[in-house]
C-alpha cells in the first residue's frame, strides 16, 4: 500500500468514525435554544443526547451481522442513507419528544458509519498496525471536538438550531460520495452467515466469551464512560455552573479534546517500547488516581474553571491512551466474525456511556457532582476489569506488531 493510499483510507475511515462524535458534539451549544424553543428544560433536551446513545447501542448489534452477511458496503449505504433523511426531520422537528424520537433513528443511521470503519480497519490492514490505525482515527476523530462545537456555536447564534441538522446533513452527503468513489470493499460478504435469531445469537455468545474480547471490551467500555459522561455534562457544567457563553464553551470544548487528541498520538510514541496491555494497564492506574482526586476536589469546592479544565484535559488524555490499545486488543482474536466483534464492541461502548449519559440528565440542579462520580466509577471498575479479566485469557492475540499480551 502506498503512502498516499494509506492515507487516504485513514481519512475516509476517519471521516466515517466523525460522523457520530459530529452529530454529537455540534449541537451541544444549543441546548439553550432548544429548550427555549421547544418549550422545555435543558435536561430534557439532554434527553436528545441520551436517546441517541441508546439508538447508537442498538444499531452495532443489527449492522454486525448485516457487515458479515452481506459485505461492508451495502449495509453502510443504507445507514447513511437513513442518517440523511432523519437529519432532514429534525430540521422540521416541533416538539422535544419528536426531537427525541428521530435522534434514535438518526443514531440508528450513523452507527453503521462506526461499525464499518472499525470493521474495515481489520479488513484492510494488517493485525500488527491495527493499534497504529486505530490512534491515527482518533487524530481523524479528533477533528470533531475541536471543530464541531465552535462551529456549532456560531451557526447557531448565526442561523438557530435547526441549521446544525442541515450542516449534519451536508457531511453526511459528503462522507457517502468518498466512500462510494474511494472506499475499498473489505472482506467480501459471507453467504453462509445465517440472518436467523439463533445463529446470530450464537455467533454473538461465541465472540463474547471468548476471554480476550469480553475482558478487554469491558475493560476499554468502562474506560470509555468518562467520555460520555463529560460530553452530557459539560454544557450544564460550562454554561450554568461557571456561565461562560455559547462561543466560549465551544473554545472550551475544543481546548480539552486537544488532551484526548494529543494522547492518542502519544500512544504511538508509546507503542514502541510498550505492548498495548502493559500500555493499558498503567494508563488505568492513573485514570484512577486522577479520578479520586477530581471526586474530592470537587466535594471540598477547590474547583475553579482552570482546574478543572486541567482536570479534564487529564482525565480525557488517560481514556484517549486506553482506547485504541482495549480496542485493537479486543478485535485481535477475530479474523472471521469480524463484524459482529466491532458490532458488540460498539454497543458496550455506547451502551454503557447512554447509562451515564442518562445518569448525569437526573441531575436537575446544575453541579460538578455527577460528572465526578461517573469519572470515579469508570475507572475503578474499568481498572478491576482489566486485572480479574486478564487471568482468563490463556493463549492471547497480540494487537500490535510482535508483542505478547503480559498479565
Amino acid at each position: 500500500m502506498t503512502r498516499s493510499r494509506y492515507i487516504s483510507l485513514v481519512l475516509i475511515l476517519g471521516g466515517l468514525t466523525a460522523l457520530t462524535p459530529f452529530s454529537i458534539d455540534m449541537y451541544l451549544p444549543g441546548f439553550p435554544a432548544i429548550a427555549k424553543d421547544l418549550s422545555t428544560s435543558a435536561s430534557k433536551v439532554s434527553l436528545s443526547l441520551s436517546s441517541f446513545f441508546i439508538g447508537i447501542s442498538l444499531g452495532q448489534l443489527l449492522y454486525g451481522p448485516l457487515l458479515d452477511r452481506f459485505g461492508r458496503k451495502i449495509p453502510l449505504y443504507i445507514g447513511l442513507s437513513v442518517y440523511i433523511l432523519v437529519s432532514i426531520g429534525c430540521v422540521f422537528a416541533q416538539s422535544i419528544n419528536a426531537l427525541i424520537g428521530l435522534r434514535v433513528i438518526q443514531a440508528l443511521g450513523s452507527c453503521a458509519a462506526s461499525v464499518a470503519s472499525v470493521t474495515l480497519v481489520r479488513d484492510l490492514f494488517p493485525v500488527e498496525e491495527n493499534a497504529k490505525v486505530f490512534a491515527l482515527l482518533i487524530l481523524v476523530l479528533g477533528a470533531s471536538p475541536l471543530i464541531a462545537p465552535t462551529a456549532g456555536g456560531y451557526i447557531i447564534s448565526s442561523f438557530g438550531w435547526h441549521a446544525v441538522f442541515i450542516v449534519l446533513t451536508l457531511i453526511c452527503a459528503l462522507i457517502f460520495i468518498c466512500s462510494i468513489f474511494w472506499l475499498p470493499a473489505g472482506k467480501a460478504p459471507d453467504h453462509e452467515y445465517s440472518l436467523k435469531p439463533i445463529p446470530i445469537t450464537k455467533s454473538f455468545l461465541f465472540v463474547f466469551t471468548t476471554p480476550q474480547f469480553y475482558t478487554y471490551c469491558l475493560t476499554g467500555s468502562l474506560a470509555f464512560t468518562g467520555l460520555f459522561a463529560y460530553v452530557a455534562a459539560s454544557p450544564v457544567i460550562f454554561m450554568s455552573v461557571f456561565n461562560v457563553s455559547l462561543k466560549t464553551y465551544g473554545w472550551i470544548f475544543a481546548i480539552l479534546s486537544i488532551g484526548f487528541i494529543g494522547s492518542s498520538q502519544l500512544n504511538n510514541l508509546l507503542l514502541k517500547r510498550f505492548n498495548s496491555h502493559q500500555i493499558l494497564r498503567f494508563i488505568l492506574i492513573c485514570y484512577m488516581v486522577m479520578s479520586i482526586l477530581f471526586f474530592l476536589f470537587s466535594q471540598i469546592g477547590w474547583l475553579s474553571l482552570p482546574v478543572i479544565m486541567i482536570f479534564l484535559f487529564l482525565l480525557l488524555g488517560c481514556v484517549g491512551i486506553a482506547n485504541p490499545n482495549a480496542t485493537a486488543l479486543t478485535l485481535a482474536p477475530f479474523d472471521k466474525n469480524t463484524g459482529t466483534a466491532s458490532a458488540l464492541l460498539g454497543a458496550f461502548q455506547i451502551g454503557l456511556g447512554s447509562i451515564i449519559s442518562v445518569f448525569i440528565s437526573l441531575f436537575e440542579n446544575p453541579s460538578l457532582t455527577p460528572l465526578a462520580i461517573s469519572f470515579l466509577i469508570s475507572s475503578i471498575l474499568a481498572f478491576f476489569m482489566l486485572k480479574l479479566g486478564s487471568r482468563q485469557i490463556k493463549s492471547p492475540v497480540a494487537g500490535v506488531a510482535a508483542v505478547v499480551v503480559v498479565h
